[in-house]
Parts: C-alpha cells; sequence; structure tokens
C-alpha cells in the first residue's frame, strides 16, 4: 500500500540557537561570574520549547525558542529545527522586542522574483536544505542588539503514516548549550482511543531520562513531557555543555476493535483502515540486482548480508527468483521457485557468490523479472491468491543496452501493464533519483533512497519488512454515490501489516442521516469487504462532548493528504494533465498556508530602517540543498550631499559648503525622456520619462507633470532595470526578472544590490560608494486627475567619476554660489534675491520642496533657491540638451 510507505516520524527537531563568531567584549569579559550560566558568546537561550498536538493522527507542532542578547554589542543569532522531509511548514513567525514579524506563504515563482539571491554584509546561510535520510532543515538568523530578546516561532503539520504497526514521533535534539527553561510536550488525542504510548532517548540514561519524563494515556488521550533541569542538560556533574544531543523518539498506536474508523468534522471525513487478524497473501518476489563494477567493495557485500538476511525470512509460500544486471543479465534460476527449506539454501550459497563487474543495463534486468513474473501468471506455477513484486536495488545510471529512462519507462510500464508494483531502491547519490522515483510511483510502487552508511544493509532489509507481508491486494474502497466530493485515493493494489489506508474527502449533504463505507479487497484466502456505518447525529453528539485539539484538524489532514498525492501524480503527468495537478495543488497549498515544492515562505520584517527578507522553500528529495538567505539592512537617509528630483518633477540640489539647497523644474511635455546621470567611467546612466495628468491637461501654465518610468542601466555589468509604479523590470544581459511594488524583495549580484520596500521605496547600490532610492508615490485610484509617480534620489555618489554629468550628475562634483539682495518677491511668503553661480547672475525666488525618503505620504520640508526657466544658468546648457531618445 503505498500511502503506508514512508516512515512514520511525525516530529523532528533541533531546537538550537547559535551566536555567530562576533568578538567579545574586552570589557565585560563573559565568565561564570559576570553573566549567568547558559550564556554562550553572549547570547541566552533561556527557553525552548517543542509542543506537538495530534488529533486523529493528524500531527500540528509548535517549536518555540527564546533569546536574549546579554552582550554589550549587537549580536547575530542563529534559529535551528530539523524536521521531517513529510512535513509542511504552515508558519514563521520572528519577534523582537515585542514587535512580531509573520511570514507569509506565496506561489514560488512570485517568491523567487522577490529573492534571486541573497548577502548580508558579505554572508549567506542556507533556510531551509535537507540534512539527513529523514529530515530537512530550517534555518534562520537575525541581528539582535545588545539587551534586545528574541522569540523564534516555528509551525508545521503533517498526517502521521502508520508504520509497523505503529505511529513514530521522531524529534531531533540539539539545544547546543545549557537552556533554563527546555520542554517537550506532545498531546495526543485519538478518538479510536490509544492502545500504547512510549517515550525514549538514545542521548540519556533511563535512570535520568525517567526523572525529567513523565507519560501518561488514558482513554482517548495521551500526553508526555519531557522537562530535564540545567543540572540534567549537564554532560557530567560539572560541566557546562549540553548533553542534549541526539534522538528523542515517541511512538503510539490505537485501539482497532473494529477494521475501520470513520470521522466527520464540518462536511469534511477522514477513513482509517487497518484490519488485524488475516493471513498473510503470498507474494512473487523478483530482486532485480545491480553488480555493475560500481557496486564494488562495502556496497556490495551490504547488499549481500542483507539478501541474506531477508531470506531467513521468507516465508515457505513465497515464490522467488534474482535477477543480476551489469552489462548483460544472469538469472539464479530459470523461472521462479517456491522458497522450500532446500530452495532457501541454494539460494544462499547464489547470493554468496555474487561478485561485481561490468557496466549498467538496468532495462533488460528490469524486464527480464517482469517477464519471469508475468510468465508464472500465465502458466499457473505460482498460486492463484498471490501477489507479485519486482524490486530492485542499483547505484547507479543506465549506461549500456537501452539507457534512454523516458524509453525504459516505457518498456517497463508496457510490460508491467498495472498488475503488480514496482519498488526503486537507489543506493548512493550518484544516480538518477527523479528517475527511480517516476519509474515506481507509475508502477504502483515507490522509490527509496539507501544511504551509504554502515546500516545500509539494516535499511535494505527494514524496506523488505515493509512489504513482506501483503494481507490484502486489490483493495477498493467505496462510498454512497452522489454522496461525495474531492476523495483522495481510494484504489491500493496492496494493503500490507502494519500500515493503514486513509481516505478523505468532503460531504455534499452535510445534512445526511448517515454515512457508510465499504472497503473491498482479496484475501489470502477469499475477497472481503469490510463495512462501517456512521449515524451523523451520534456523531455530531459525541464530538461536542469530545475535547478535540483543534477543531478544523480533518477539513487540513484532506488538504495536507490532497496536495500530497496531487504532487506525487504530477511526477509522472505531461502537458494539460500536470498544468491541471499543478494548479491543484498550488490552489490547496495557497489556501491552507502550507509550505510545499509549488510555494515558499517569505519572512519579512517590514515597517522600520531595517527591511529584511527571508525565503523558505521546501528541498526535493533530488535536489537536497533550496535556496540560500540572509537578511537585508535598507538604506539610511546619509549626513552626506544629496541630490534628487521629486513631484512635479522638482530637482534639488544641495550644496554643502553653503548648508543650503538650490532647486528647480523642468517643464516638458509627457513621454519625453531626459537625462539625469551619465557617467562615462562607470558606465552607470540613469533615465527618466515624463508622465502627466489623466485627461492629458495641455496648458502648460497649470499642468502637472512627474517622472512616470526611470531607466537604470551598467554598462560594465550589462544591467538595466525599468522602474514605473506599477512594476519593477530587471535585465541581466538576455535574462529578465519581473518584480512587484507587493513584496518586500532582495536581489544582488557582481556587487549589485537591489532592494524592494512593500509599496514604499527600491534601494539600489552598485558596489560601495554608488547608492539610488526609488520612491513610490500612490494616490487614490479613482482620482479624477493625478495618477501614481516615482521619485529618484542619489544618497551615495562618491565613487561615481569626475566625468558623470546629467541634469542631477553634473551636480555631484563641488560647485558654489552667493545669494545677495533678498527683497520682497510677488508672493509675499517667498522673497526674491539675486544669485551668482557658475558665472551667471539670476533671479531665484526662496521656497521649499519636500524630501519624501523617510515617508512617501508625507515627507520633510527642504529649503532651497528656486531657479526659474527651467533651470536656464544653473544647468550647463539648456535643458532641451538632456532630452534623450529611450530609456536606454
Amino acid at each position: 500500500m503505498a500511502s503506508a510507505w514512508w516512515p512514520c516520524l511525525i516530529l523532528a527537531l533541533l531546537s538550537g540557537l547559535a551566536a555567530s563568531g562576533f568578538p567579545r567584549s574586552p570589557s565585560r569579559p563573559l565568565g561564570k561570574r559576570s553573566l549567568p550560566e547558559g550564556v554562550v558568546n553572549g547570547i541566552e537561550v533561556y527557553s525552548t520549547k517543542i509542543s506537538c498536538k495530534v488529533t486523529s493522527r493528524f500531527a500540528h507542532n509548535v517549536v518555540t525558542t527564546r533569546a536574549v542578547n546579554r552582550a554589550d554589542t549587537a549580536k547575530e543569532v542563529s534559529f535551528d529545527v530539523e524536521l521531517p522531509k513529510t512535513a509542511f511548514i504552515t508558519n514563521f513567525t520572528l519577534t523582537i522586542d515585542g514587535v512580531t514579524y509573520p511570514g507569509n506563504v506565496k506561489e514560488k515563482e512570485v517568491a523567487k522574483k522577490q529573492y534571486e539571491k541573497a548577502v548580508s554584509q558579505g554572508k549567506t546561510a542556507g533556510l531551509v536544505k535537507a540534512s539527513g535520510r529523514k529530515l530537512e532543515k530550517f534555518t534562520v538568523s537575525v541581528n539582535v542588539a545588545a539587551g534586545s530578546k528574541v522569540t523564534f516561532e516555528l509551525t508545521y503539520e503533517e498526517l502521521l503514516k502508520r508504520h509497523k504497526g505503529k505511529y513514530e514521533m521522531y524529534l531531533k535534539v540539539q539545544p547546543k548549550q545549557l537552556v533554563k527553561h527546555f520542554e517537550i510536550e506532545a498531546d495526543i488525542f485519538e478518538p479510536q482511543g490509544i492502545s500504547t504510548l512510549d517515550a525514549e532517548a538514545s542521548f540519556i540514561t533511563n535512570d535520568l531520562l525517567g526523572s525529567a519524563l513523565t507519560k501518561s494515556f488514558s482513554g482517548r488521550k495521551g500526553r508526555v513531557s519531557f522537562k530535564p533541569s540545567m543540572d540534567q542538560q549537564r554532560s557530567c556533574p560539572t560541566c557546562t555543555d549540553s548533553l542534549l544531543n541526539g534522538d528523542f523518539i515517541i511512538t503510539y498506536d490505537v485501539n482497532r476493535e473494529s477494521p475501520a474508523n470513520v470521522q466527520i468534522v464540518n462536511g469534511y471525513f477522514v477513513h482509517f483502515f487497518a484490519p488485524q487478524g488475516l493471513p498473510v497473501v503470498p507474494k512473487n518476489v523478483v530482486f532485480v540486482i545491480d553488480i555493475s563494477g560500481s557496486m564494488h567493495g562495502r556496497k556490495m557485500e551490504q547488499t549481500k548480508d542483507a539478501l541474506l538476511k531477508i531470506l531467513e525470512d521468507v516465508k515457505e509460500d513465497d515464490y522467488l527468483n534474482f535477477i543480476l544486471f551489469s552489462g548483460d543479465v544472469t538469472t539464479w534460476k530459470d523461472t521462479l521457485v517456491q522458497a522450500t527449506p532446500e530452495n532457501i539454501e541454494e539460494a544462499r550459497t547464489f547470493v554468496k557468490n555474487i561478485d561485481d563487474q561490468g557496466m549498467t543495463n538496468i532495462n533488460d534486468g528490469l524486464l527480464r523479472g517482469i517477464s519471469m513474473l508475468n510468465k508464472a501468471r500465465e502458466e499457473h506455477s505460482v498460486p492463484e491468491r498471490s501477489t507479485s513484486i519486482v524490486i530492485m536495488l542499483t547505484d547507479g545510471d543506465p549506461n549500456v543496452g537501452e539507457s534512454r529512462p523516458e524509453k525504459i519507462q516505457e518498456n517497463v510500464r508496457n510490460a508491467i501493464g498495472g498488475k503488480f508494483p514496482l519498488y526503486n531502491l537507489g543506493f548512493g547519490n550518484n544516480l538518477n533519483y527523479n528517475f527511480l522515483e517516476s519509474m515506481a510511483l507509475e508502477n504502483h510502487g515507490l522509490a527509496r533512497r539507501i544511504y551509504e552508511d554502515s546500516d545500509a544493509n539494516l535499511q535494505l532489509q527494514g524496506f523488505y519488512e515493509e512489504v513482506a507481508n501483503p494481507l490484502l491486494t486489490g483493495v477498493e474502497v467505496e462510498y454512497p454515490e452522489n454522496a461525495i466530493q474531492d476523495l483522495t485515493q481510494s484504489a491500493y493494489q496492496h494493503f500490507y501489516d502494519g500500515s493503514e489506508i486513509v481516505v478523505a474527502g468532503r460531504l455534499l449533504d452535510e445534512d445526511m442521516n448517515n454515512f457508510k463505507a465499504d472497503v473491498k479487497g482479496h484475501g489470502a484466502i477469499n475477497d472481503l469487504t469490510f463495512t462501517e456505518e456512521v449515524d451523523m447525529k451520534e456523531m455530531e453528539k459525541a464530538l461536542k462532548e469530545q475535547d478535540y485539539i483543534f477543531g478544523n484538524y480533518i477539513e487540513r489532514l484532506w488538504a495536507y493528504l490532497t496536495i500530497e498525492q496531487l504532487l506525487e501524480k504530477r511526477k509522472n503527468a505531461h502537458g494539460e494533465e500536470k498544468e491541471n495537478l499543478t494548479a491543484q495543488a498550488l490552489d490547496l497549498s495557497l489556501k491552507y498556508h502550507f509550505v510545499t515544492p509549488l510555494t515558499s515562505m517569505v519572512v519579512t520584517k517590514p515597517e522600520d530602517n531595517e527591511d529584511q527578507t527571508a525565503i523558505a522553500d521546501k528541498p526535493g528529495e533530488a535536489q537536497p540543498l533550496a535556496r540560500s538567505m540572509a537578511y537585508l539592512t535598507s538604506y539610511q537617509p546619509p549626513q552626506t550631499p544629496y541630490y534628487y528630483v521629486d513631484g512635479d518633477p522638482h530637482f534639488i540640489i544641495q550644496v554643502p559648503q553653503r548648508d543650503d539647497a538650490i532647486c528647480f523644474n523642468v517643464d516638458e511635455d509627457p513621454g519625453t525622456v531626459l537625462r539625469l546621470i551619465q557617467d562615462p567611467i562607470t558606465g552607470l546612466t540613469v533615465n527618466g520619462q515624463i508622465i502627466g495628468e489623466k485627461g492629458g491637461n495641455s496648458d502648460s501654465k497649470t499642468r502637472k507633470t512627474y517622472f512616470g518610468k526611470l531607466g537604470i542601466a551598467s554598462a560594465h555589468m550589462d544591467f538595466r532595470m525599468e522602474v514605473t509604479p506599477e512594476k519593477i523590470t530587471l535585465w541581466s544581459g538576455a535574462a529578465q526578472s519581473t518584480f512587484s511594488w507587493l513584496d518586500t524583495v532582495t536581489v544582488t549580484q557582481d556587487g549589485l544590490s537591489v532592494t524592494i520596500n512593500r509599496k514604499k521605496n527600491m534601494v539600489v547600490s552598485f558596489g560601495d560608494g554608488v547608492t539610488f532610492v526609488v520612491v513610490l508615490h500612490q494616490v487614490w485610484k479613482k482620482h479624477p486627475v493625478h495618477q501614481d509617480f516615482l521619485g529618484f534620489y542619489v544618497v551615495d555618489s562618491h565613487r561615481m567619476s569626475a566625468q558623470t554629468h546629467g541634469l542631477l550628475g553634473q551636480f555631484f562634483h563641488p560647485f558654489d554660489f552667493k545669494v545677495s539682495d533678498i527683497h520682497p518677491g510677488s508672493d509675499p511668503t517667498k522673497p526674491d534675491a539675486t544669485m551668482v553661480v557658475k558665472d551667471h547672475r539670476l533671479t531665484v525666488t526662496r521656497g521649499s520642496q519636500k524630501d519624501y525618503r523617510k515617508d512617501a505620504s508625507v515627507g520633510t520640508k527642504v529649503a532651497c533657491w528656486f531657479v526659474h526657466n527651467n533651470g536656464q544658468g544653473l544647468i550647463d546648457g539648456v535643458h532641451s540638451d538632456y532630452i534623450v531618445p529611450n530609456l536606454f
């Protein structure tokens, strides 16, 4: 039964914090007496809590870690959690000094465009990546000011699958330092009642475990609590390092008075099916084993050890054979043979003499095994009520005979014809795992990676134990016609002892009185039908009386299972079918806030001068490393000279020698492109296109114009950027990326950094010494006249060359002016004066403009001397000299 395949871990956690390697403050050594115990490099982790709530096999897990920076300087703190590969992250929040910053799940492509590369002061760190056989690792870092507190909270959910007769919560515990308040807490609620509950730890003696551990269960509820004191955490009585480093495992099972259990809540139902006490169906097994040269040495010895152990467990009613493939194919016997004691002894001798040689002919090896099973069934040389299985083990890619993966898949699919499952075991990492998985899934089996460790033979044996005892074949789950919709998988080739079939769906009629479910399958002796009837009113009454841990758990369980199965189907789909499966899975992932292979979680710390963004992706089995992350700090308005253009378009030039500013407007028709900056040495150019008001007011005396489009380019980097109030488009060579103003995102490449701060501004830095800020001005969408526009600010230009020019660029070089003869002007609130600048004598007017860098809606008033006539006399030449044909 495919759904019961994966090991049923539900909780795997490494809850640790670490301070990065900042130097300690020399004035405050971090000794035992100066700081509380448990402080490592200035960071005290004073609380770590792992809370797991399981309701009807659906686990809702929250990992919370609290820390305080006891050092005199800011410290970077990392939060690490290891969680099951089968889990979906649903939330992450970061709380600093009482302010909480949440994560948002978005479509992966949207998130990818938000976040291409991450750099924080030259450092990057992985956010989510595969970390082992069963786990993937979530990592996030944040800079914490001296004396500040930080809380990390990660939430993830998973449907618990039954494996070898029990559910297993696997916790990876590694807090990295002594923690004042450390607690693992698991609350389990099972409507069928809990039959067994246990807990053990690999890193602590049973005596010590007993004093820190409490466990209990009664009826439907179970609870496990592990709460070691700081003394109990010590690796020795006088040590300051923690012994909490290893596996904490909780196992349980439920009462099975009936083989099936149906639960219905708020119009969603879940149906669990796990019969007991049935005779095992005899099986016909063909082992297809790779003996190519790459299997030489340890891998081959471990494979032989595993096969010898498996032969001890083969039942006498079973039939088997061994197919060996390298450059060609050899078999132990010409046909399947029964597992009699004599044949098993002969098989042991054969296995001991297996030797590695040659190439990897997967196609012919598999087809020989499949043909042997088909022939045995056609010739009735195996029991009528038996089931067939192919188990292939390989450590490499096909490289002789038919070596095209898609053609091998087609050949195998046609040969099996849906009659029995194929299980593919991939040994090590030097193989095309996607190919093995895809081929197994489309033949009702699955793939498993065998890790090259000392226990590889135990991994092989463990796999065989999972499929060694089929109790039913051809299992079909049936419900009343026209009563349900959105049903998850309801047909399975096999039900294996110790596993469980789980089906979920939605009721079309929530007011129905009775609900009936039938499970049909072929047993070793006869065909079986298991019927479960539910009185809806009795169910509703029971639910009211029960203390359910979270109310919408069945709906979320249904969504989780549906997404999981859609993603599996998608692996073998093509064209329109793949698009439909993708759309369905994506829609559910976004609706229920799951981080799946189609979505990413964007973690943002907004609304201050430290806008920071990180992305959590779910890594795939075949691509174990996920996108990297970093926290990035946005611009601070500098105290150095500034030059900007904003509003109608108002150009403002600060002149530090005078502690004053000059401003001017440029009046041009909408559509005109003006050159703002051009530096032939650094290759940087910035151009802006004018837009007008809605309705196209043509009266030049009253019309207002703004910059509606900016083009920023670096010839040296082959980089261009077009900014509008709607979107930001980047070109790196011919590669194009498009971003929205609705999110916070940072892109970095080759000394370039672009940070978009949601609906506020965008910071563009070319290395150290050139920084521009684009401010977004949004107006009421239904405003009859105005429309959205942009402001452009140069906040650092000291790396630009002396040859820089343009309406703004020409002022990057020092210049001076003198103002005299200040007298009343036509507006009594704005005096006029005479200005001498660049050898011109001009009449100027005192006024003010707004600086919108800090606040795009209100702005800060900046006093300036206004130069009339499009800046004539102040700018070099006349304003029309700066008109260019296009943005780039």
